[in-house]
C-alpha cells in the first residue's frame, strides 16, 4: 500500500512563479486594507473595488507557470498517494499536473452566487457588477473572506490525520485556521518544513525538518530524496 503525503503550501509556493503575495509587510494588499478587498462588509460597500481587486489577479493568473516546485511535487503522485491541502487560490498546482488539490480558500478561476454558495462556476475572465447566475443573481469571487467560514477545513483535517508524511511549503504557518492542520498529524510521523525565512523550530513538532529553501529548490530536493527511499 502506497504511503499518503499531506502537501500544505502557502504564498511561498506561487511566489517564484511570479505571482506577488496577497499581503505586504505593513498588511496591506496592493495598497489597500485587507478588509476593503476581502472581507463581506468591503463587498457589500464597495463591490466594484473587490470586483477589480480580484480581476487584476485574475489576469495575472493567465501570465504564469508552475515552477520546479510544483512540478516536483507531481513527480511524488509516482510513489506516494499525494493530497495538496493549499491557502493558494490560484491554479498552478493542477496547471502542473497535481491530481488531488483542495483549495482551503477558494480558486480565482471560480465564481459563486451572493444567496447559494454552492452554486459555483468556473470563470476565467473579468467579473463584474451584473454578471448573475442563473437565478438573476449577482455572482461574486469563489474566495473565502475573513469572517467567513473555511468550509473546506474539515476535509482538510480528515486528510492530515491518515499522513505518513507532511510537507509544509511556503507558508507562514501564521494564518488561521489553516495553521491548526498540521497539529491533527499522527504523533512521529515525518514533517519537513521548506521556506527561506522559517518560521518554526525543530522543537515546535516531533520529528521535524526545516529546509531554509524556496520552494523551487527545496521541494525538487526533498522530493528526489522521498523517492529513493
Amino acid at each position: 500500500m502506497r504511503k499518503r503525503a499531506v502537501i500544505l503550501t502557502g504564498a511561498g509556493m506561487s511566489a517564484e512563479s511570479g505571482l506577488k503575495t496577497f499581503r505586504d509587510a505593513n498588511g496591506l494588499w496592493e495598497g489597500h486594507d485587507i478588509m476593503e478587498v476581502a472581507s463581506p462588509q468591503g463587498f457589500a460597500r464597495n463591490p466594484e473595488l473587490v470586483f477589480e481587486f480580484y480581476n487584476q489577479r485574475r489576469r495575472q493568473l493567465h501570465s504564469v507557470a508552475p515552477n520546479a516546485g510544483h512540478k516536483a511535487l507531481v513527480d511524488l503522485e509516482r510513489e506516494f498517494e499525494v493530497n495538496i491541502v493549499t491557502q493558494n487560490v490560484d491554479n498552478l498546482h493542477e496547471k502542473a499536473g497535481s491530481t488531488n488539490v483542495l483549495h482551503l480558500h477558494g480558486e480565482l478561476f471560480k465564481v459563486r452566487s451572493t444567496e447559494n454558495e454552492n452554486l459555483i462556476l468556473d470563470w476565467t475572465k473579468d467579473l463584474n457588477l451584473g454578471d448573475v447566475d442563473e437565478n438573476g443573481i449577482q455572482l461574486r469571487p469563489h474566495i473565502v473572506w475573513f469572517g467567513e467560514m473555511v468550509p473546506m477545513l474539515e476535509p482538510a483535517i480528515e486528510l492530515i490525520m491518515k499522513a505518513d508524511v507532511v510537507l509544509i511549503i511556503g507558508t507562514s504557518m501564521q494564518v488561521y485556521p489553516a495553521a491548526s492542520l498540521v497539529n491533527y498529524a499522527k504523533p512521529g510521523i515525518p514533517i519537513y518544513f521548506i521556506d527561506p525565512k522559517p518560521s518554526v523550530h525543530e522543537s515546535d513538532f516531533q520529528n521535524l525538518t526545516i529546509i531554509p529553501k524556496t520552494a523551487a529548490i527545496g521541494v525538487p530536493e526533498l522530493v528526489a530524496e522521498l523517492l529513493q527511499n
